[in-house]
């Protein structure tokens, strides 16, 4: 079989992305033309397919992503010493809301199992939330998730904390650092979990968190709406909340956000406040039975069938690299594209990641007032980042770059394709919540943990996450699936990865393809019948977003 070695994205494009190493000297057919390699380009990395003078503009995706530093010859690789980030200004124009609707036949009739609410919403998954309103809980947190995690059978002891003994017993026998050094540990050591005693409740998750007091109120009072939309959330089936009493985030504060989320809420709610109960002992003697009463009232819920319409799942990617554009992300595009015609929700954030594709966005808006939100909050979050030194421009990380994603404009343009074809039926601000149906963008930066942390605090009960260079991370509440971009990194760090979109630059499946095998993937994630590499790695990760500190 014929394996491509360039790809072009768009016919407007006059860059050549290379799916395999490239060596300085060799000669690359494409279209019917003929390209000397001027550098080696590595896999992910582009090259020019003609010569451009200086200030002349690069396209990638049929749009804008650069402009020339110094004059760049035909096949010669773009890089940072001769190109520059450079984007394409918006306006409010005309709305373009016709989309190619794919066939959603072959999931017709087709649901999931999950957890009904009071509200309408469906649960992926039935938790019950441990919450401080202030970082001062912090250790009271730990406390209950010591006493309560392990003895109700929702985790066991690590197989790093079996060989941590494994050294001690090395150490005390005598041994030397050469021989510490050298020993051969084994990982397969492990305390067995014990049986869960709420067989209906999937686990107690602990917001811990560096807010709730010291900052802005703006910061605090994002917060409360932030934990409101967890507490809210469809997955979530009540919650405790641990108060120290004299901070900016109160809990009158969370009321009116978890009434603005939910007016008819009905979840078992148990807030306490230390100051008003006294000694530490007895407040946590409080929040362990009360808590446990939340549990046998959760554990009433079980899960019954529910339509793929229910579905929210939050698009969101990290660690990207130049082949996350071209597989993973326009893959989960398809699949984003698939449920909003089965009349589901998908969630796209990550604005600063948004930057020279705001046109298209604008226009796909269903109304003008959607676009003229849109368009205001991307002004005033780049002009916020450009009042502190920084802007979307300074976006890409080092290892954006390092993997072919050289300008914040052609990493947005490539993360812009996780969001498909669809009309955006609303545009959010952080931390509202979801109550659209179809594609929703919701302003988060781009740090994925925060972005990730929003969306599932806007509604998403499941998250579809993409990387090229790998990251472990989770959410407490919502599944996160890791898609790797490219086969490499799917068998390197299997530990992590759930599903492999490598088949698409491999040329053994198309993106349609690969979009439906997903949707698949998460209608079985969202019955509870497929493990992700998160939960079983027990990783629960939780960053509200400071508004103004992050790209």
């Amino acid at each position: 079989m014929s394996v491509n070695k360039v790809l072009q994205v768009h016919p407007k494009d006059n860059v050549l992305v290379a799916l395999q190493d490239l060596h300085k000297g060799d000669t690359v057919n494409f279209g019917g033309k003929s390209y000397l390699l001027k550098d080696t380009v590595k896999a992910k990395h582009k090259f020019v397919t003609e010569d451009i003078d200086v200030g002349g503009q690069v396209f990638m995706y049929g749009v804008l992503v650069g402009k020339a530093k110094q004059p760049i010859a035909t096949g010669e690789a773009i890089n940072l010493g001769n190109l520059k980030h450079a984007a394409s200004d918006f306006s409010i124009g005309e709305r373009h809301l016709d989309w190619h609707q794919p066939d959603t036949g072959a999931f017709e009739g087709k649901h999931f199992m999950g957890y009904h609410r009071k509200d309408g919403r469906v649960g992926t998954a039935n938790y019950w939330l441990v919450v401080p309103l202030v970082f001062c809980e912090n250790k009271n947190l730990g406390k209950l998730e010591k006493a309560l995690v392990e003895e109700l059978g929702y985790g066991k002891t690590e197989s790093i904390d079996t060989q941590s003994l494994q050294l001690i017993d090395l150490y005390k026998s005598g041994k030397s650092l050469e021989d510490i050094l050298g020993a051969d540990l084994n990982p397969e050591v492990a305390q067995p979990k014990k049986e869960r005693l709420f067989e209906n409740v999937d686990g107690i998750r602990f917001l811990s968190h560096t807010g709730g007091c010291g900052s802005t109120r703006e910061d605090s009072d994002a917060l409360c709406g932030l934990l409101a939309g967890y507490i809210t959330h469809p997955n979530v089936a009540g919650a405790t909340v641990l108060s120290l009493g004299c901070q900016h985030a109160q809990a009158s504060i969370l009321k009116a956000e978890i009434k603005k989320r939910d007016p008819e809420f009905d979840k078992p709610l148990y807030i306490l406040e230390q100051q008003k109960i006294g000694v530490t002992e007895t407040f946590l003697s409080e929040a362990l039975k009360q808590t446990f009463a939340g549990l046998m009232q959760a554990n009433q819920h079980q899960r019954e069938p529910a339509p793929l319409s229910k579905l929210c799942i939050g698009l969101e990617c990290g660690a990207s690299d130049g082949f996350s554009g071209i597989s993973a992300n326009p893959a989960i595009g398809f699949t984003s594209d698939l449920l909003v015609a089965l009349g589901g929700s998908v969630i796209l954030s990550e604005f600063p990641e948004l930057c020279g594709v705001e046109q298209n966005l604008s226009d796909r808006c269903i109304d003008i007032a959607t676009a003229e939100r849109f368009s205001s909050l991307m002004h005033t979050y780049n002009d916020r980042a450009v009042a502190v030194g920084s802007g979307f421009d300074m976006n890409p990380s080092p290892g954006n770059i390092r993997d072919g994603l050289i300008t914040d404009a052609i990493k947005s343009a490539g993360a812009a394709k996780k969001g498909g074809t669809s009309p955006v039926t609303d545009v959010l601000d952080y931390p509202e919540r979801q109550s659209k149906p179809g594609l929703n963008l919701l302003c988060t930066p781009g740090s994925d943990v925060e972005s990730c942390t929003a969306e599932v605090g806007a509604g998403a009960n499941i998250v579809l996450f993409t990387t090229g260079l790998g990251t472990p991370t989770g959410n407490p509440i919502a599944p996160v699936v890791k898609l790797a971009t490219n086969t490499v990194l799917a068998e390197k760090m299997s530990d992590i990865i759930d599903i492999n979109t490598g088949t698409v630059i491999d040329g053994t499946e198309t993106i349609e393809q690969a979009g439906a095998r997903i949707l698949d993937y998460v209608i079985e994630v969202a019955s509870g019948r497929q493990l992700i590499a998160a939960e079983r790695n027990r990783q629960y990760d939780f960053i509200p977003w400071k508004r103004g500190v992050s790209l």
